[in-house]
């Protein structure tokens, strides 16, 4: 499946988390092209059967693309959470991980989602190390207590 593809099953997968329908302006919005080119991916996933398209309508997802949509939405969340805790600002995060979400072995994206998930599960305090790299990433220095 083409990576545009993807992130328009994302957009009317984060959508309609909301609404019941995702309408062609709320898509186009939410992917920042023109109405138009929106119009024109709905038909393209509506004719390969991932998306129920009416027009003025608006979209749903049938569950082929729900699970699409679901999985790369998955991914990108996981993959922007290790990004942010590498220190990396949430805004250049999110549109990193918008690029990565569509490349990435499918082991490595399980491995980060599972590191995220025992990051912010498991340790109920931040561990140290995570606490040392914040100011090292900060300052270009280890912490006295990184020193031997």
């Amino acid at each position: 499946m083409m990576r545009r593809e993807e992130d328009y099953l994302e957009a009317i997968y984060i959508i309609t988390r909301d609404k019941d329908s995702a309408r062609t302006t709320d898509i186009a919005n939410y992917l920042d092209v023109k109405p138009a080119s929106a119009t024109e991916m709905l038909q393209k996933l509506s004719s390969k059967g991932l998306i129920k398209y009416k027009k003025y309508a608006g979209s749903t997802l049938t569950e082929k693309g729900y699970e699409v949509g679901k999985a790369v939405s998955e991914n990108h969340y996981a993959i922007m959470e290790l990004l942010k805790m590498l220190q990396i600002p949430e805004e250049i995060a999110d549109r990193d991980a918008c690029t990565m979400e569509h490349d990435l072995d499918e082991k490595t994206i399980e491995q980060i989602k599972k590191f995220v998930s025992f990051m912010k599960n498991c340790p109920k305090n931040i561990p140290l190390w995570m606490e040392h790299f914040k100011i090292y990433s900060e300052r270009g220095d280890f912490p006295s207590e990184c020193k031997e």
